[in-house]
């Protein structure tokens, strides 16, 4: 399964990504999320965070890639099925910025988790930018 959704936010990157990074405050902007605990600080590379969403077991992600003001990547394992989770903040050129948001899951069970969460899960995702979006309009500094 992929997933990908894309939102344009007036604010600029640098409230955007500030935002993005601090997980452990995710569940203040949707409803996706019960509770975020990070299990490693700071968050950069390396990284763990257990998250705790309705209707899914607690998982705990590792942060794959990062690059500080613009991008991570992480990624939760459990038995056959791996997930990639891709956050990526975009400048635009009027000082506002475009957030991507990715979710694959692959592995032998990656199809029936699909069909059985599927609809939920890109239904977190986009709860998820939308309170991104809307917590950084209301908070336009970094």
């Amino acid at each position: 399964m992929h997933f990908e959704i894309s939102v344009d936010v007036d604010a600029p990157p640098e409230t955007v990504w500030n935002l993005l990074k601090d997980v452990e405050r995710w569940p203040d902007m949707t409803a996706s999320m019960d509770r975020v605990e990070l299990l490693d600080d700071p968050f950069t590379l390396g990284s763990r965070a257990r998250v705790h969403q309705p209707r899914l077991p607690a998982t705990v992600w590792t942060v794959t890639a990062f690059e500080e003001n613009r991008t991570f990547t992480w990624e939760s394992r459990s038995t056959g099925i791996t997930t990639t989770g891709g956050h990526e903040v975009a400048p635009a050129p009027d000082g506002r910025s475009t957030v991507r948001l990715t979710l694959d899951q692959k592995g032998p069970l990656a199809p029936l988790f699909a069909l059985l969460a599927g609809r939920l899960i890109r239904r977190y995702v986009a709860m998820e930018a939308e309170g991104l979006k809307t917590k950084a309009e209301q908070h336009p500094t970094p």
